[in-house]
């Protein structure tokens, strides 16, 4: 017997999405599911990378770019709606066609709009009940929820319980979706190994901003002393590595070595998006977070975090090297205390169909 096709889509904003569907892909394969994997852009090469052996289709871009000022996110983001519906459209067109010609069992689409259809069972993976737009807000979340209606569940990566990680985020008062809280997803593991790194830098998201905190971080390290790993989140076609006096520098590093390089780093600073949030807390590390200026879901996690007293942030602008002192006054994130994700329970979405 054949075993059943899931088609899985993150969407590439950043590396964040790429990354947390990688232990859902590899529980779907331990559970007797073929997962087919579709994106585009960085985070379908970095799937490429992970996943060698896998199917890999390609999805239309939805082309976003961030504003180099942050202050004009929003506007920037008005400005690229059109191209977003046309690629939504596409998007759906491509995985009805898909659905026929690789015989698709199921979906699991990490937010990305168009990956839905009626005739196959289908989740929508997100930790975004509430998407924070400032005074759009209800206007972003309505929309994102029609989506998300299109589906016939919705998981949320985070626990259902307080205290928890997404806080208003994935945990609205009033919320009619079928939702599934599967608890934090990493594809890292804690590891006791000697300390190698003072300082691990490591920075994903979509440009320009990307290319914009680099060459900052670059600048304030100059006054750093302590030996430091510096991850720029580049994805190319091979792996390269260069060292400056205290600063080591890649490209990119696969799951393995960036697990051990994690695990090697007393100190972590990188953005605030959720994926980086939940792989620090699996590992127990302490950080410092930038994050991605306009960008008010990374905004927001950053002040909630500060404010429990676990990890301080500062904007990209104000930001200076002697700020990471503040680090010894936090507690840092720690695993959440929780049961493991019910794989089977889950997939049953995906049985009898």
């Amino acid at each position: 017997m054949q075993n059943k096709k899931i088609l899985v889509t993150p969407l590439n904003w950043g590396l964040g999405h790429a990354t947390r569907c990688i232990p859902v892909i590899e529980a779907l394969e331990y559970h007797g599911f073929e997962p087919v994997i579709a994106s585009d852009g960085v985070a379908l090469e970095l799937l490429k990378k992970e996943f060698p052996d896998k199917k890999i289709l390609e999805l239309p871009s939805y082309k976003i770019e961030y504003a180099k000022n942050g202050s004009l996110f929003k506007l920037k983001m008005f400005f690229q709606i059109p191209n977003m519906i046309k690629a939504v459209r596409n998007e759906n067109k491509t995985v009805k066609k898909w659905i026929k010609e690789y015989g698709i069992s199921g979906i699991i689409s990490d937010n990305r709009m168009g990956v839905y259809s009626r005739k196959v069972p289908s989740a929508f993976m997100t930790h975004q009940l509430n998407v924070l737009t400032g005074n759009t807000t209800w206007f972003t979340t309505q929309i994102h929820r029609i989506f998300i209606n299109k589906h016939k569940q919705c998981w949320v990566p985070d626990v259902a319980t307080s205290p928890n990680l997404t806080g208003k985020l994935g945990h609205p008062e009033n919320c009619s979706l079928k939702v599934k809280y599967i608890g934090p997803l990493s594809r890292l593991n804690k590891k006791c190994m000697p300390k190698k790194h003072d300082l691990m830098v490591i920075l994903s998201g979509p440009e320009p901003q990307r290319t914009m905190l680099e060459e900052r971080l670059k600048e304030e390290l100059k006054n750093y002393q302590g030996e430091t790993l510096f991850v720029r989140g580049v994805i190319d076609g091979e792996q390269t590595s260069v060292t400056e006096n205290n600063i080591t520098y890649y490209n990119f590093m696969g799951r393995e070595e960036l697990e051990q390089a994690f695990n090697e780093s007393e100190l972590i600073l990188c953005r605030s998006g959720y994926t980086t949030i939940m792989d620090l807390a699996k590992l127990g590390k302490k950080a410092f977070f930038i994050p991605t200026p306009g960008q008010y879901e990374q905004e927001y996690l950053a002040q909630k975090l500060k404010k429990s007293g676990l990890v301080p942030y500062s904007s990209q602008d104000e930001f200076t090297i002697k700020d990471l002192e503040q680090v010894e006054e936090y507690k840092g994130l720690k695993n959440m205390d929780t049961e493991e994700v019910t794989w089977k329970d889950l997939f049953s979405l995906f049985e009898g169909e």
